[in-house]
């Protein structure tokens, strides 16, 4: 009897850079957040949840349905937010109510190699400076458009004059 299985794995990777110039550089380094916390350069979270708006989406992308909107690099973007609501799979985006941003895909992203696509944004000096719990990756720059997963975890408070990336790989197998 063949029985079918899946595999699923997703993993976050924030960086965080004190500086425009250590960015310049591509050199990551410990940071202290606007709260005085000294946080790591960088740090990984693994798994998140698929929402049940992604996974709609998806398949209709495979399938041609309707006019669904791609996961590609004109329309993608990472949220993050600072609500630590847990995350549930009927979520529609970002649970934070004011202090959330979406960052478009930095060029060349997402990319894929064998079975995994990996998504990049750059949270630049001025954008995002508030407790990171919650990210997300949607089709648009809002929680109106359609996201794809969401991940809860604590991870710090970005400061202005900082620049943070975060990088979601996801693999099917």
């Amino acid at each position: 009897m063949v029985q079918d299985k899946a595999f699923y794995r997703t993993q976050w990777l924030i960086r965080r850079y004190a500086s425009e110039q250590d960015f310049a550089a591509g050199q990551a380094t410990p940071v202290v957040g606007a709260d005085g916390v000294e946080l790591p350069a960088e740090s990984v979270i693994d798994g998140n949840l698929l929402l049940n708006e992604g996974i709609a989406e998806l398949w209709d992308l495979v399938i041609g349905a309707g006019t669904p909107t791609s996961f590609a690099n004109a329309n993608a973007y990472i949220g993050v937010g600072d609500s630590s609501t847990a995350a549930a799979a009927s979520q529609t985006g970002l649970q934070a109510s004011t202090n959330k941003a979406y960052v478009g895909m930095e060029s060349g992203y997402p990319s894929r190699s064998a079975q995994t696509v990996t998504w990049r944004a750059v949270f630049g000096t001025s954008t995002g400076n508030f407790a990171w719990q919650e990210f997300t990756v949607a089709n648009g720059n809002s929680d109106t458009a359609k996201n794809l997963n969401r991940v809860v975890s604590n991870q710090g408070t970005k400061a202005s004059g900082q620049t943070w990336t975060v990088d979601v790989s996801i693999t099917l197998s």
